[in-house]
């Protein structure tokens, strides 16, 4: 038994460079997840959608024969439109975030199964001119995944640097840190919760699009559980980079790198041999030990620092 533990951990290794493009391409999901879960304050559930959404239209570009960037960008203003959605039940029909977002993700399974036109839909590297694809992960060419992705991260984080030092970033941010403030002083915080809903789902379908290519196909089930992971990659980042990373950018960078973290150790945990179909199962409970990390530190270990030392009575005269 022993042997073949250490047989399944020696092909660790060779495995790693499929995981860490992986994680990768699923970190500008977990960015778009931190923008609602961290700076917006909202349970957006859209993504599990969304990401099959920017998948879906893809795939289809480029069957249709567009180009990869043409694709991509519809990719993208799919997403962006699939958060309006989620915004205008939230906003202008006082439906609950969370639940605003489940109706879009339901809603979307159907959308995206009429964009794909069945449940799946294949595409083929050798015929297309793909931007990433899991055939090139050992190469040492600049079209690896690990290159590109890495590039789109680095973009997308300065991007979003600057944005969030703009006026409407900073007004999107104090929405989320304080909306009944934000309004007082005359912030238009509804707009604000749609804006920050647009922008998150339209990265998620940025990471969607990018993971169909990767993986040479797109499903209308792809992107069930897609919230976890993202949940997964940011409380694994702010664990264990919190400390460390204190600027906005890096704190973004810091959500990318959680999530190749978590895929890593999701493949070292299948190389020792844990069924796949509990890999669901896994993803939850890491997700809720994280995030009961801080909730146990503040009632339990700072609670009992801070308890007071019970004073002796006063004898009696």
């Amino acid at each position: 038994m022993i042997a073949t533990l250490v047989g399944r951990l020696a092909t660790v290794p060779g495995a790693l460079p499929g995981a860490v493009a992986q994680g990768l391409i699923w970190g500008i999901m977990a960015i778009g997840v931190y923008i609602t879960f961290r700076i917006l304050d909202v349970a957006d559930l859209t993504v599990d959608g969304s990401l099959g959404t920017g998948g879906a239209v893809c795939i289809m570009m480029m069957l249709a024969g567009y180009n990869v960037w043409i694709a991509l960008l519809m990719a993208l203003i799919a997403g962006l439109l699939a958060g309006l959605v989620t915004g205008i039940f939230h906003t202008f029909m006082g439906i609950p975030a969370i639940l605003a977002g489940i109706l879009t993700q339901l809603s979307l399974y159907s959308i995206n199964l009429k964009i794909l036109g069945k449940a799946n839909q294949a595409i083929n590297v050798d015929k297309y001119d793909l931007l990433v694809s899991l055939r090139w992960v050992k190469e040492t060419a600049l079209h690896n995944p690990l290159v590109v992705v890495a590039i789109f991260i680095v973009v997308l984080i300065a991007v979003l640097y600057w944005f969030f030092g703009t006026e409407l970033g900073c007004s999107i941010r104090a929405t989320g840190a304080n909306p009944n403030m934000s309004r007082a002083q005359g912030i238009n915080t509804n707009l604000n919760k749609v804006l920050g809903l647009m922008l998150s789902n339209g990265l998620v379908a940025l990471s969607g699009a990018l993971l169909c290519q990767y993986q040479g196909f797109a499903d209308v089930n792809m992107g069930r559980g897609a919230i976890v992971i993202g949940l997964a990659a940011v409380i694994i980042g702010e664990a264990v980079f919190s400390r460390i990373f204190r600027n906005f950018a890096l704190r973004l960078l810091a959500v990318a790198i959680g999530s190749i973290i978590y895929y890593v150790v999701i493949q070292i945990v299948i190389q020792m041999g844990l069924d796949a179909n509990l890999l669901k199962l896994l993803s939850a409970l890491v997700v809720a030990i994280f995030l009961a990390v801080p909730y146990w530190k503040s009632k339990y270990f700072r609670g009992a620092k801070k308890a007071p030392a019970k004073k002796e009575a006063a004898p009696h005269a």
